[in-house]
């Protein structure tokens, strides 16, 4: 699909249907007359064959107690063998109403509380606020830029498990906010050094199928024929590829049988919710035949991206623009045309833009904003052109 006919079959007008992004802009940014670009979800309908299957199911007008059914399982691992030659076995899977909520519960089943648990940042900050209030140890290994692009930071991140005992990282893969897509070799080096710390891996998957540039997304699960599986729990959705968030629908993959049980163990302490039957029913849909939808998607993201460089760039040659290799995310540094501290004003104030401002991911971030893709044109080109306006009346 175009991305012309993509916009045209499926953008919708989410103000006033209750959407945090859009209706919730007063109670986070203080004000209701920003154009959100923030909360990571979109303007644009799920694909049409999910909203069949959701009324179909709807229409039968029963919502008992359900399973999830044998063709759940086959449409996913489908999708994950033939795009990224994922193999997934029944037995690894359990089901969530979302990534952070599982991460919380996986962290609970893995560490103890005053455990330190890792994260490399700058990284999605409900990471940091899920360690936290689970009274975890948040150990901060800051990534790194080499020739403008960001890699971890082994030797820092050996010292510090080291000095703090980590117990379990945070891995962001695809990773959140700056839009690294991680290679096979990257990866192996982390799950290498994990092993030999002793440190579990959770790696949060979610964005894996948002892939912009042109190197292919390896999953955690797959490298090294399946070596470091052990030591390793995945988590991912269908929210952030279809635009589902609401449906609460996530997987929590876990390899090995002894963590399995233990995360069995703990659950069943929770009574937690195993996902959600529309969101299951939504998620078979679109991993059956949601693929064109899915690419159409894809170009309108990497054009917004395109023209939001492009123009900024322009404008502005000193503002620094990360390479998106994966979400729809994009991790701007505006500290080289205005003092890092007066971002969030000038943003927010005389661009009436609402977006993750960077220090909201660690300190790191500080003089950054992420800016959501997944949007109209249109949109993008009102934000663009109110925050270069914003830019030169400061300069002025």
């Amino acid at each position: 699909m175009d991305k012309e006919t993509f916009v045209k079959e499926y953008a919708v007008e989410r103000q006033n249907t209750d959407a945090v992004k859009w209706d919730g802009l007063e109670a986070e940014f203080g004000a209701s007359d920003l154009l959100p670009l923030w909360v990571a979800d979109t303007e644009f309908k799920a694909p049409k064959a999910v909203l069949e299957a959701m009324v179909k199911r709807v229409e039968h007008g029963a919502f008992g107690y359900s399973m999830t059914p044998a063709a759940y399982f086959d449409a996913y691992f489908t999708w994950q063998k033939e795009r990224y030659g994922i193999e997934l076995h029944k037995d690894w899977l359990r089901f969530g109403t979302g990534v952070v909520q599982s991460l919380s519960t996986v962290i609970q089943f893995l560490t103890e509380e005053n455990d330190a648990v890792m994260v490399m940042q700058p990284v999605y900050y409900p990471f940091m606020r899920v360690i936290e209030n689970n009274h975890r140890k948040l150990v901060i290994s800051n990534l790194k830029q080499v020739d403008g692009k960001y890699v971890m930071n082994l030797e820092d991140m050996r010292q510090k498990m080291e000095a703090n005992q980590v117990r379990a990282l945070v891995l962001c893969s695809p990773h959140n906010p700056v839009g690294r897509v991680w290679s096979e070799s990257e990866l192996e080096a982390v799950l290498e050094l994990c092993r030999q710390e002793q440190v579990h891996v959770i790696s949060d998957e979610i964005h894996h199928d948002l892939i912009m540039g042109k190197r292919p997304f390896v999953s955690a699960l797959s490298i090294k024929d399946g070596y470091y599986r052990d030591n390793l729990v995945v988590l991912d959705a269908p929210s952030k590829t279809f635009n589902l968030a609401a449906l609460q629908n996530s997987h929590v993959i876990i390899p090995n049988p002894q963590l399995r049980d233990r995360y069995d163990e703990h659950v069943a302490k929770l009574s937690s919710p195993a996902g959600s039957l529309l969101g299951k029913v939504a998620a078979q849909a679109a991993y059956s035949e949601g693929a064109d939808w899915l690419a159409g998607f894809i170009k309108v993201v990497q054009a917004n991206f395109d023209y939001v460089k492009t123009e900024l760039t322009q404008a502005f040659p000193a503002i620094k623009v990360s390479d998106l290799e994966g979400t729809y995310l994009m991790w701007i540094d505006l500290s080289g045309v205005i003092a890092k501290e007066e971002v969030t004003d000038l943003v927010k104030k005389q661009a009436k833009l609402a977006v993750d401002f960077g220090d909201w991911f660690g300190q790191a971030g500080l003089g950054f904003i992420r800016l959501n893709l997944g949007t109209t044109p249109a949109n993008i080109e009102k934000a663009v052109a109110a925050l270069i306006k914003a830019l030169k009346e400061k300069q002025a």
